[in-house]
């Protein structure tokens, strides 16, 4: 077993998406794999208690420890609830005109 494993970081913000890759220590954490990225250094404003993060798309907790190759992954909160997004959607179908209308007409 090696001293060091390799992984990589990534954050996405709405103007630029940052992705860095790191040896660390074998038996590091999620939460000593960011700092050890230079990450918050790079983006002092980041609060990560207001970010879910996650390994590969699974949401996971800052104390987890890292294997190698893992992606950690920290996630912006919605701007949105896609389920809201969804159900608005529907009730706007309710009440536009279904079928027919001005192609219908054309066609006549």
């Amino acid at each position: 077993m090696t001293d060091t494993i390799n992984i990589e970081v990534v954050y996405a913000r709405s103007d630029v998406q940052t992705l860095l890759k790191k040896a660390v220590p074998a038996g590091s954490t999620v939460m000593a794999g960011i700092e050890a990225s230079g990450l918050l250094e790079k983006f002092p404003d980041l609060d990560l208690s207001a970010h879910k993060l996650g390994i590969f798309g699974k949401l996971t907790k800052a104390d987890a420890v890292l294997r190698d190759k893992d992606r950690i992954e920290i996630y912006r909160p919605l701007i949105a609830d896609p389920k809201e997004v969804r159900r608005r959607r529907a009730e706007e179908g309710k009440v536009m005109k279904k079928g027919g209308g001005d192609a219908a007409a054309a066609d006549s």
